[in-house]
């Protein structure tokens, strides 16, 4: 009999999972990962085959949201068996982020393969600003992917913002407005301290979320949202539209009381935090047990012991955790 739920040793139960499936890209956006990135060997990655039984396993343990990551998870071969499988598990949440780049061609697929959800990233509305954030990214072809998935009917869109300051914090109202008209929802992200870049300097380019909320306030009324995602956002509604302000504040305003997430990476280890080393080495327990799942549940019901009360990220750009973003998916 499948435990009912997992939960760790501060009583959070734990029911929503971020599976990256690959740590490759097509671009290079400059707080996710260096400009001149070294990939995993293809035997240093789980297969598509491997994922799905991580993912099934989760959801036999209670999970019920996964949100499928990267790096960018359209550029992986074959990504649309694996999102039709973890669709027939019967999920309340089924999610992807994405940098939009590929949902042209995609959009449509994945939400007949079983899609629920997207979280586009858009940085920029100004196309060299946006090539500069992104170093290979282009704007049209994003912005053609967010009409796509509009068109596509997913049950809901997010747009998420990373805000540095001299970079984009000035676009902050243009991007409002932007997603007030595609009716999509925002959110704004303070940037995190993963990996060592040198591209810029990470203390003094963080934007706080009160910063950015007041700036919205100056154009926009926000309520708070009586709503909970279950996720790590803040949400604001405005009086006149439908859609909803986002704000993920790992440094001022700390989300790890409510933390209901891990994450898997592409190398199979069980993340009990974005913000910590601890981790579990899922891929040795999956390839050394092919067939029974016993030993990979148990030892996902072992990690919860591991996941700590909260994170310590640091204000000042200090890097306290050395992989980068395109690891974990965020």
């Amino acid at each position: 009999m499948p435990q009912a739920k997992l939960t760790d040793r501060f009583g959070r139960t734990v029911n929503y999972v971020r599976l990256s499936v690959t740590d490759r890209c097509d671009f290079r956006c400059v707080y996710c990962m260096a400009e001149d990135m070294t990939f995993l060997p293809r035997q240093q990655v789980l297969t598509l085959e491997e994922i799905a039984r991580v993912a099934r396993n989760f959801v036999g343990l209670g999970t019920e949201k996964i949100r499928l990551t990267g790096g960018e998870p359209l550029v992986r071969k074959d990504i649309l068996e694996l999102v039709q499988e973890i669709g027939s598990y019967g999920l309340r949440d089924f999610a992807m982020t994405t940098n939009g780049s590929q949902l042209p061609v995609m959009a449509e697929k994945l939400r007949h393969a079983g899609l629920h959800r997207l979280n586009i990233s858009l940085d920029s509305l100004d196309r060299d600003k946006f090539r500069n954030i992104t170093r290979t990214g282009n704007l049209d072809q994003v912005l053609d992917g967010i009409d796509a998935a509009r068109d596509a009917g997913f049950r809901g869109i997010k747009l998420n913002t990373v805000v540095m300051k001299g970079r984009n914090d000035e676009e902050i109202p243009e991007l409002v407005e932007f997603a007030r008209k595609k009716q999509v929802d925002i959110t704004f992200i303070e940037e995190m301290p993963l990996g060592e870049i040198s591209e810029h300097d990470r203390g003094l380019a963080l934007c706080t979320s009160d910063e950015v909320r007041e700036l919205i306030s100056e154009h926009h009324e926000l309520i708070e949202a009586t709503e909970n995602s279950g996720g790590p956002a803040r949400y604001y509604r405005m009086p006149d539209s439908s859609i909803r302000v986002g704000f993920i504040s790992p440094h001022s305003h700390n989300f790890c009381s409510t933390c209901n997430r891990v994450r898997v990476t592409v190398e199979g280890r069980l993340l009990l935090c974005l913000g910590n080393e601890h981790s579990v080495d899922l891929m040795r327990v999956l390839r050394g047990h092919p067939v029974t799942d016993d030993k990979l549940r148990q030892t996902i019901i072992d990690a919860m012991d591991l996941k700590p009360e909260r994170h310590h990220f640091s204000a000042n750009g200090d890097v306290e955790i050395l992989r980068f973003m395109n690891m974990t998916g965020g």
